[in-house]
């Protein structure tokens, strides 16, 4: 499976309006235009054209991904990722937030997923994370797709790992979040220019991806200890 950014885009907007707002599921085709250009809860911000969503649409449509309802006045839309994925509820919240902000750490998935899948810790989102990662083809439906999320390099200046969907090509170097780290990477770099306060929430963002890691590895730890 390889989907473009439209593709996406018009896939992840479904998923988070099926569990944010199911009163107003499916979505017309004007309703889901909105949704993708939402200026909240998205990376990039886009700015799709109908015909760029109904293409989207229709080719999300013959992989299966999508299916179109009709009823009296307007055709709608929905998603049916959880199907041909079988995926659980945190995974479907998983991958819908990696599909609209891109790659993200354990701590900011569990902390932006309140809306679609609350997490009890950490180490939930984390293992949730994980199993994405480690699936086979066998645990899907289509019995064609593997892995859905992977771990990317860490960047410079950066303590904690961020993972992202295998569902489309990888990121490419320079969307808004990773000029971010390579913004904050090089004030860090001369500690004489960082504030006490700076100072401080590096400190603590160092912390926090330590206690990822840590959790991580007990939670491996403890699976490999349950297969022997």
């Amino acid at each position: 499976m390889h989907l473009d950014s439209i593709q996406l885009r018009v896939l992840g907007s479904l998923i988070e309006k099926e569990i944010t707002t199911p009163e107003n599921y499916p979505l017309s085709l004007n309703a889901l235009i909105n949704a993708c250009n939402q200026r909240s809860s998205r990376d990039p911000v886009l700015d799709l054209k109908e015909d760029e969503v109904r293409q989207a649409l229709h080719s999300l449509e013959d992989m299966g991904l999508v299916t179109t309802i009709h009823d009296a006045r307007v055709a709608k839309y929905e998603h049916r990722i959880r199907t041909v994925l079988n995926l659980r509820r945190d995974e479907t919240a998983v991958l819908c937030l990696l599909m609209l902000r891109g790659p993200q750490t354990p701590g900011e998935i569990r902390s932006r997923a309140d809306r679609l899948y609350s997490f009890d810790d950490l180490a939930t989102a984390q293992s949730t994370l994980e199993r994405l990662a480690n699936r086979s083809a066998a645990d899907t439906a289509s019995n064609e797709t593997g892995p859905l999320t992977t771990v990317l390099p860490r960047q410079p200046g950066s303590r904690e790992a961020r993972y992202a969907h295998l569902l489309g090509a990888l990121p490419e170097k320079g969307t808004s979040a990773e000029r971010n780290v390579e913004i904050d990477s090089d004030r860090a770099s001369d500690p004489s220019d960082l504030s006490t306060t700076q100072r401080l929430a590096r400190m603590e963002a160092e912390i926090t991806s330590l206690t990822t890691e840590l959790q991580g590895l007990r939670i491996r730890i403890e699976h490999l200890e349950a297969t022997h």
